[in-house]
């Protein structure tokens, strides 16, 4: 049972991989119900992907799949097909990330939902999008990162497209198809019917160049690589102190004098060639190498303190590990531990978004393949054990 802002919302969750099964996590995490259904055998394909394994399960899967019940079932054969229209017509949501056509060759055409599913919301994710040319295309975030420009301005101005360290794309178009199908359930109250939702990898990809494409767009400027700095805001990229790299994000003059008094130069706001941001941007090159020498003076703790106590966005530049290991991590419950029928005990990402009335929770662990099959089929499909050792026997499931 659980107080989330989705209770009561039951999701079917047919993708694999990462954006699709992050959405599906993100609904569960609010409190839906979200089956998972995989095909018989195999799963997910993320239950391969690995090293590393914890007790036989790919890490890579743990991470987005928790909160969910797994369901094998063959979709290719008509048993299957008719087990998952029962369990669409009990449905909210409908998550799915095949090849554009591939629903409607199975029999779930807009025409079927309309007559058999009105309220259900459809999540179609995809690589491209539904028309276009490219629709018929299958969508990877390493692939689109390269497409899309986004490669293009990450990495060193004098080295090569880089791309980002986690599948970006992917994850940011997860959060939009949750974003989506919320906004989607909120209509379903207005109007009384579910509705078709399309994100794609593609624009997605677009959509996250945001102020780069802004640029190109309103004044004709195209991107480019700088390293850890910023195209529009000097200084805004990482230094080195005496005993480590650090960031320093300065977003407005006011801060700029108050960094250089710290550094010890406050002579540097009053030079044209750095009194505002744009003469920085000019002499990015110039100030940036300024600043680096300064804080070579020191060691990153004293300098991070300095320029805290007087308002100056910094950070030091943390591992994964020392991230995860943060006291504030902890206090904000950002890993949590669940319990695996498996594994046992396991650590894992906490919930970033908190409700302060119908608070999300991590009430299961991420399933074991086909953990729930019998479980659904009896308590939801009302299938006795005789039903459901034939579906058995029949391979399809």
């Amino acid at each position: 049972m659980t107080d989330g802002p989705l209770a009561g919302t039951r999701v079917i969750d047919l993708t694999r991989i990462l954006a699709g099964p992050l959405c599906a996590m993100m609904l569960g995490d609010m409190g839906a119900e979200v089956i998972k259904i995989e095909p018989p055998g195999s799963g997910d394909d993320t239950r391969r992907w690995g090293p590393p394994f914890v007790g036989g399960e790919a890490a890579y899967f743990l991470g987005v799949n928790r909160n969910k019940r797994s369901l094998t079932l063959n979709l290719s054969v008509p048993a299957g097909q008719s087990i998952l229209a029962r369990l669409i017509e009990q449905a909210d949501v409908l998550i799915d990330n095949f090849k554009i056509g591939t629903l409607d060759k199975w029999g779930f055409a807009d025409e079927w939902f309309a007559a058999n599913a009105p309220r259900v919301v459809r999540c179609s994710i995809t690589g491209y999008g539904s028309s276009g040319p490219k629709a018929s295309l299958p969508g990877y975030d390493f692939i689109l990162q390269a497409e899309s420009g986004l490669m293009s301005i990450c990495g060193e101005p004098d080295g090569g497209p880089t791309k980002y360290g986690v599948a970006i794309v992917d994850v940011c178009t997860g959060m939009l198809a949750c974003n989506a199908v919320l906004a989607a359930l909120n209509a379903r109250q207005r109007t009384g019917a579910g509705q078709k939702v399309e994100v794609s990898l593609y624009e997605t990809s677009l959509a996250m160049l945001v102020n780069v494409a802004a640029n190109y767009l309103a004044a004709g400027r195209g991107g480019g690589r700088y390293g850890n700095g910023h195209p529009s805001i000097v200084p805004y990229t990482t230094y080195h102190a005496a005993d480590g790299m650090m960031a320093i994000a300065i977003g407005n003059e006011a801060q700029f004098v108050k960094c250089a008094g710290v550094l010890g130069h406050p002579e540097w706001a009053h030079d044209e060639r750095f009194s505002s941001n744009a003469a920085r941007v000019e002499h990015r090159k110039l100030i940036d190498g300024l600043i680096d020498a300064a804080l070579k003076a020191d060691v990153t703790d004293a300098w991070l303190t300095k320029l805290k106590a007087v308002g100056i966005p910094c950070g030091r530049i943390n591992s994964v590990a020392q991230a995860l290991d943060d006291p504030h991590t902890d206090a904000r419950r950002m890993v949590e531990t669940v319990d695996h029928p498996v594994i046992g005990p396991l650590r894992m990402l906490g919930i970033p978004f908190k409700f302060s009335a119908t608070p999300a929770s991590v009430r299961g662990a991420p399933p074991t393949l086909g953990q729930h099959t019998v479980e659904i089929l009896q308590r939801q499909l009302g299938l006795d054990a005789a039903a459901i050792s034939a579906l058995r026997e029949n391979k399809v499931i």
